[in-house]
């Protein structure tokens, strides 16, 4: 249920007043608004004789924000925000429907982008916006239906669904394992290892899994797996990375296991969702798409059969 009338001002009064609060000049709103300044005046002294509550202080020629009208200006001007998108997005796609999805940026420019043309050719009237998150947020606060999570099965206030697991290899470049004597894990506690921010005890975890003791191990810093990549590649260390994130260059040899063991995460790939949107057809549409292609995904290396004697 709406909230009553005199706490919903009109898009008019809120749009002067946003003008006003960003620009911090009734003049200057006037100019964006293609308003006089009497207009503008007289539309902000009406919001605010509405909500009962001075929003800016008055000196003379000049105006400046309250502590009530800084944080209602920054409420005011996320939801303008987010109705000029989803206007913007009705009339784009008139027809359908619009999923705007957060996406892990490794994984949706290696793994989900090459794949969409499947899913928009399959659905056309629906339109997909991406967006980047590194982390879980809430679906209450931002103008997004859904988000692909790795981690444990957790999000407050959202739905999961299960998409796949992923298994992780040591890689570095074939001339960094060239100078380096790498033949057992142990061996890796003595060349450098690039870590992921987002996953800081990952090269904890793969030690302990392959019966090594090790502790605070240190090294590089990369907040994207597509960077730890590209540094293993130059040969600035060994990175712990997932396989199916790097088949193409496992394949074309640019990187090689520095040691041939792989490890199950114990995390996986989820797709999250608030439950007010679980049944938006767009998102069931994506839901049943992506849980399909997940199905399909090999894990491990696809290495090419050893030739016949």
């Amino acid at each position: 249920m709406l909230p009553a009338r005199r706490f919903l001002p009109s898009l008019s009064l809120l749009a002067a007043f946003e003008a006003a609060a960003r620009t911090g000049s009734i003049t200057a709103a006037a100019k964006e608004l293609d308003l006089t300044q009497s207009a503008v005046s007289r539309q902000i002294k009406a919001l605010e004789s509405q909500i009962g509550v001075d929003l800016f202080v008055r000196e003379r020629q000049t105006i400046r924000l309250t502590v009530a009208g800084e944080s209602y200006a920054h409420e005011i001007r996320e939801a303008l925000r987010r109705i000029s998108s989803a206007s913007l997005n009705l009339r784009a796609n008139p027809r359908g429907g619009t999923l705007n999805l957060a996406i892990l940026p490794t994984f949706g420019a290696r793994w989900l982008a090459p794949r969409l043309g499947r899913f928009l050719d399959a659905n056309p009237g629906i339109t997909i916006n991406l967006v980047t998150r590194l982390s879980p947020f809430d679906f209450r606060l931002d103008a997004i239906d859904a988000a692909i999570h790795f981690g444990q099965p957790i999000w407050p206030g959202a739905e999961l669904t299960l998409l796949m697991k992923e298994t992780t290899i040591p890689a570095c470049s074939p001339a960094f394992k060239a100078a380096h004597k790498i033949e057992q894990p142990a061996d890796l506690l003595n060349v450098p290892l690039l870590h992921l921010t987002t996953r800081p005890d990952a090269w904890e975890k793969w030690f302990a899994r392959s019966g090594v003791h090790a502790e605070s191990v240190h090294g590089m810093l990369f907040d994207q797996f597509a960077t730890a990549s590209q540094a293993a590649m130059g040969g600035l260390g060994v990175a712990l990375l997932p396989v199916f994130l790097i088949r193409e260059e496992l394949r074309r040899g640019e990187l090689v296991p520095a040691i041939d063991k792989e490890v199950e995460s114990s995390e996986r790939y989820y797709l999250a969702y608030s439950r007010e949107r679980a049944n938006y057809p767009p998102l069931v549409a994506f839901r049943n798409w992506i849980v399909e292609e997940a199905e399909r995904e090999p894990q491990g290396q696809v290495r090419e059969p050893s030739p016949a004697l």
